[in-house]
């Protein structure tokens, strides 16, 4: 099932808070890696969070808020793994 817009926007406005707790959670720095890579890491962490969060059915009930906390939590997850594959295209893919 595709998204709707609004979950789109959702998920979009959400990312860029989770983007920020990737990054803090990841470097330990209060600036992350800083305000626009924050921002691109939450927005893209975001689609993928919640794109897999929806594929394989994760927390469906929190659906039921606007700007639900599954949204937040996926969007940090799917920070987390955007760094993940980046780390490792860093380390592999060289």
């Amino acid at each position: 099932m595709m998204p709707t817009l609004s979950q789109l926007i959702v998920w979009i406005a959400v990312g860029l808070i989770g983007g920020t707790l990737a990054g803090y959670a990841i470097t330990w720095h209060k600036a992350g890696f800083g305000v626009w890579r924050n921002a691109a890491l939450g927005l893209v962490g975001a689609l993928v969070g919640g794109f897999l969060f929806r594929l394989l059915g994760l927390f469906p009930n929190l659906d039921r808020i606007s700007i639900s906390l599954r949204d937040v939590v996926a969007a940090f997850v799917g920070s987390l793994i955007v760094l993940l594959a980046i780390w490792a295209w860093d380390k592999f893919g060289k």
